[in-house]
């Protein structure tokens, strides 16, 4: 077996343990706040693949833990920014807080609907809210609508058409991963030249 195929194997089995789901709350609310941690896509995308008859129900969970995990990102950001702030620069989060600032000059409440879908971490998004004092209720209201767009988007794609390309995702999931990985290989090294 081939190394990302065997990847996914290790992914799609782990989707299915018992304690799956809280890891998937876990990982979504601490993303929400927290730096490095990687979208709860990563883990929803698998659960749904897995157990297509609980997409709807893991799509909740991860919306409901990351609206909560956003929530403690705006009070960092209300309380806690200036020693949050230099953590951001030297992590090299500048050009994403410069863009966060700018969308909610720009848009304020549709800037947190779209945070759900753009390339932007959503845990910027959430302390800069704070930061910048965006009303909480509509900011609250934004998250449940944008996170709530993207994990069911997620989920019910892959538990309704999942098992059908999940033969074709295994016969080039190998191409996929390497391309991937070869792309962050280029990517880190015009970053630090």
């Amino acid at each position: 077996m081939r190394l990302f195929e065997k990847l996914y194997q290790v992914v799609i089995r782990f989707a299915r343990y018992k304690h799956a789901p809280w890891y998937l709350s876990g990982l979504s609310f601490f993303e929400s706040f927290i730096l490095p941690f990687p979208p709860p896509d990563v883990m929803l995308a698998p659960m749904s693949l897995a157990t297509p008859g609980k997409a709807m129900y893991f799509a909740s969970l991860t919306l409901v833990s990351s609206v909560i995990g956003g929530i403690v990102g705006y009070l960092i950001g209300v309380f806690l920014f200036d020693q949050v702030e230099p953590l951001l620069l030297q992590w090299g989060y500048q050009s994403a807080v410069d863009t966060v600032t700018q969308w909610f000059d720009a848009w304020g409440f549709w800037a947190v609907v779209i945070a759900g879908f753009s390339p932007v971490p959503y845990k910027i998004f959430t302390i800069t809210a704070g930061a910048l004092g965006l009303s909480f209720i509509p900011f609250v209201i934004a998250s449940f609508i944008g996170r709530g767009a993207r994990f069911f988007l997620v989920a019910w794609s892959l538990a309704k058409f999942g098992p059908a390309i999940e033969t074709k995702l295994i016969a080039y999931i190998e191409r996929l991963g390497w391309g991937i990985v070869a792309v962050l290989v280029i990517a880190i090294a015009i970053y630090y030249t």
